[in-house]
């Protein structure tokens, strides 16, 4: 089926190391989730949404090479069908179990595929997936801030993250299509831009707004400027890490998923240094810059603000950022979702999750005990608005979707369900062939190779 627009939340589960690894940042515990996670369901279905970004916590889960504590992401999932929610499964969100170490380490991407595997095997109704969560900024607080996991503040320590995120990602991909052929993907990524604060600072400004894009780069194929080339090779890079990434061929299954915060404009300083600039292009502009380098559906999949002292502030924000969407949309740009995230408040974020203070920040949908905020009620009534007027403005802006409702027998078998998913992409397939003679099956205008 075609699910129409999607509306989604999150539940957070960052999980990443802090005190030279000693010590991990579990939002799902300091959130309350692992105790009250059929509320937090609950929530989900009370505000009408049918989406939800979750994962299970990869340190308690998967405790070695092909060993796995199943029983908590067997619970959840099962509630998640039974509900009808539809899961957008995050796999990895800044953090990997203590037996792997950190970001550093190249044995990663290749021991997370078998995980990913594992996982699409286990819950074979699951369709769309992030594999690895905002690649570049978790390569950036671990390998160039010193904020995470292995804390290093180095460039070749950004670029080292970077690349085995970025495979890591891939090849979960390919893995995972071996199990769901249908499966499709949503690449959560920061989108950023960086200010110069002067003319001495447009040169540090120019390279950081190429840097921000080499996630996406490596994910989706692009091959980058000299400039950037050069960059990646003098940190760790060699040319076959770079070759294998240019030889990727999945972004037909992917959707580019944009975060924006009001933190993800930068000021950049002469000396390097830099601070937050707050929103000066705001989601619909850098959005452009993005579609405009990649040409790729769009999925708005992460935002919210502080609800403030009448919880006005953050329902402010949700009609800003809604605005920019239906702009982004309107002026031609394929949007097909957007994100409140997350459904409770969160704690800690106001350190990035860099200390552990245990201070609660008033960004969720609902608060820690479970009661509906102002931005909630809000995104309620929008969902309920739009809902029915988003799908109408064209067919061709919706997802192939088998939603949980849709799901057959519990017992099917694997080579029964490959013989149905093959049997309805060929009827999709023909669904969108263009009948006229020599028309090839696609549409005037349409780009090669995909969407």
């Amino acid at each position: 089926m075609a699910a129409g627009f999607i509306f989604a939340t999150g539940v957070e589960n960052s999980y990443p190391t802090i005190r030279n690894g000693t010590h991990r940042v579990d939002e799902m515990e300091k959130c309350g989730h692992y105790t009250h996670w059929k509320r937090d369901f609950e929530c989900v279905t009370e505000l009408g949404i049918r989406f939800l970004r979750y994962g299970p916590p990869i340190h308690r889960t998967w405790l070695g090479d092909g060993q796995y504590d199943w029983e908590f992401a067997d619970e959840t999932f099962a509630e998640l069908k039974r509900l009808r929610i539809m899961p957008i499964v995050d796999l990895c969100h800044f953090g990997v179990p203590d037996w792997i170490g950190n970001f550093q380490n190249g044995d990663f991407p290749l021991l997370f595929t078998r995980y990913a595997r594992d996982f699409a095997a286990r819950f074979p109704w699951v369709q769309l997936y992030t594999p690895v969560n905002e690649m570049f900024i978790c390569a950036q607080f671990s390998g160039r801030y010193g904020w995470w996991n292995e804390q290093m503040t180095t460039d070749q320590g950004f670029v080292t993250a970077l690349k085995h995120l970025v495979k890591a990602n891939v090849l979960a991909m390919n893995a995972i299509l071996e199990v769901r052929p249908d499966a499709l993907f949503i690449q959560s990524e920061s989108s950023e831009y960086f200010h110069a604060s002067s003319p001495a600072a447009i040169g540090r400004a120019e390279s950081l707004n190429q840097q921000r894009f080499l996630s996406l780069d490596l994910n989706y194929g692009y091959r980058v400027d000299s400039g950037m080339y050069q960059f990646l090779l003098d940190n760790g890079m060699t040319r076959e890490e770079y070759d294998f990434f240019m030889t990727n061929r999945l972004r037909r299954f992917c959707v580019m998923g944009t975060d924006y915060y009001v933190t993800n404009e930068h000021r950049v300083y002469a000396d390097g240094h830099m601070d937050a600039s707050g929103e000066i292009f705001g989601y619909a502009e850098i959005t452009r810059q993005y579609h405009d380098r990649y040409q790729m559906p769009v999925m708005h999949t992460e935002t919210n603000l502080n609800q403030g002292p009448s919880g006005r502030e953050a329902v402010d924000w949700l009609w800003k950022e809604w605005a920019n969407v239906l702009r982004v949309r309107n002026v031609g740009i394929p949007v097909l979702g957007f994100t409140w995230y997350s459904i409770t408040d969160q704690v800690d974020w106001d350190s990035a999750l860099r200390e552990d203070n245990g201070h609660v920040n008033p960004l969720g949908l609902y608060d820690l005990d479970r009661n509906i905020r102002p931005v909630g009620e809000c995104y309620k009534q929008l969902i309920q608005d739009w809902s029915s007027v988003l799908p109408a403005q064209s067919h061709c802006l919706v997802l192939p979707l088998d939603m949980p409702e849709d799901g057959e027998d519990e017992e099917e078998s694997a080579p029964d369900r490959l013989r149905r998913l093959a049997v309805r992409t060929m009827r999709r397939t023909a669904t969108r062939r263009d009948p006229r003679p020599g028309s090839g099956g696609r549409s005037p205008g349409s780009p090669p190779g995909g969407w």
